[in-house]
């Protein structure tokens, strides 16, 4: 599945009301390691239809990223049943990413 890209207007319906995990990567256009995370994020969406994949520019929506602290991009947040339950920041290697998303079945 593609990943989506979410607002501070769609945050709560796409993130917080989902009836999946949702994988929320909070990037810029301008960080270079996100550029390199992205590509990972869209194969590993192919590969786990039971998640839902999004993304937040940081640049165009400071208040959720104010709000969950993001102090360096890329980060990723995992939200499951609308709580946060685990954050990981720096660019991931698609293994780790992989196994990390499978453990929450």
């Amino acid at each position: 599945m593609p990943t989506v890209a979410i607002s501070q207007e769609t945050f709560n319906a796409e993130v917080l009301k989902a009836d999946r995990p949702v994988l929320v990567d909070f990037w810029a256009p301008w960080c270079a390691p996100c550029r390199v995370q992205h590509p990972i994020l869209e194969e590993l969406s192919a590969e786990l239809p039971q998640i839902k994949f999004a993304e937040l520019n940081v640049d165009e929506h400071p208040g959720i990223t104010g709000r969950y602290q993001i102090m360096s991009i890329p980060t990723i947040i995992i939200f499951k049943n609308g709580t946060a339950v685990a954050q990981l920041i720096g660019l991931q290697a698609k293994e780790s990413l992989r196994e990390k998303l499978k453990a929450l079945r």
